[in-house]
């Protein structure tokens, strides 16, 4: 009796050989239980739902990124704290002490110093950012270990708000920010090393992405204000690069956050990312222009040579 029946039934569109008394709520064919999904009124088969998903706009978080179901963990913030501490270890290394890695031949060639970058070592603008003191303040690697705490609780949000793609754009335009301000207003023969430009980018995207989503900034500002008191109270620090980072920061944060909400989208992200890429690159080059390059200079006793113009 059960087979009869069976026969009497159509069969199902993806499968002819299974026969179903099932249909499609929105196209109405007949289809088998494994063809069909639960929809918010009754069942439509798989090749409904697809059409279906193309028509609905997916959900983005504040940035503009899709969002996706569930956390999505960390990469690029664990990927950059491991960079920084693998460059600390291998100056330690090299200079056979890690109080003294600033004596290491990578902390003499990657750290930034304008004079030399005049000169043709233009890498010093990128690498400087992962260089950090082993003897900061007479306290030991405390450059490194504040400055990685500070990447990993202020990188585990903006990272999953932005997106790792956004995020690391950010943190790098940043540390190019701090950079350019130190090659402007900073001493000709100064030394300067640290991801402390790149960081304070995130404060500044921190802060734009709560004024953003329109949260109670009060707790961000305050965070930043104590840290700018200390960038000028204590010793030691360049204010001028702390202060490059978060405006540039700030900005490239911005133009990720504030980007019409249309199909041009990612295009005016990545146009905003590059157009503060070429301002910083057209800015160090007029500075370069009105310095005296050298192939070397000393710096605490310390020669440095320029291998830009060898």
């Amino acid at each position: 009796m059960s087979v009869n029946r069976q026969q009497g039934l159509p069969a199902c569109v993806r499968h002819p050989d299974r026969p179903t008394g099932l249909r499609c709520v929105r196209c109405d064919r007949p289809a088998c239980p494994d063809c069909l999904r639960e929809a918010s009124v009754g069942y439509q088969c798989v090749d409904c739902v697809a059409e279906g998903g193309k028509t609905v706009r997916p959900a983005r978080d504040v940035s503009g990124a899709r969002s996706r179901a569930g956390t999505r963990p960390m990469v690029v913030v664990p990927v950059l704290i491991l960079l920084n501490v693998l460059v600390f270890a291998f100056t330690a290394y090299q200079a056979h002490s890690i109080v003294d890695n600033d004596r290491s031949s990578l902390f003499v060639d990657w750290t930034l110093i304008p004079s030399l970058v005049a000169g043709g070592d233009y890498w010093r603008l990128v690498t400087s950012g992962f260089l950090h003191f082993g003897n900061y303040g007479g306290y030991g690697p405390v450059h490194l270990i504040f400055n990685m705490f500070a990447l990993y609780v202020l990188g585990r949000d903006l990272e999953i708000v932005l997106g790792r793609v956004r995020f690391l754009a950010v943190y790098v335009l940043a540390l190019l920010g701090g950079s350019v301000a130190v090659m402007l207003f900073g001493e000709s023969l100064g030394s300067v090393a640290g991801a402390s430009g790149a960081i304070y980018g995130l404060f500044g995207g921190i802060a734009v992405v709560v004024f953003r989503a329109k949260m109670n900034p009060r707790p961000v500002l305050i965070l930043l204000g104590i840290n700018i008191v200390l960038s000028i109270t204590l010793p030691g620090i360049s204010l001028l690069g702390h202060l490059g980072g978060l405006v540039v920061g700030a900005l490239a944060t911005a133009a990720l956050v504030y980007a019409p909400r249309n199909e041009n989208l990612v295009r005016f992200q990545v146009l905003a990312c590059v157009a503060i890429s070429v301002v910083l690159v057209v800015v160090v080059a007029l500075r370069i222009g009105a310095m005296d390059a050298c192939d070397s200079v000393t710096v605490d006793g310390r020669l440095f040579g320029c291998t830009g113009l060898g």
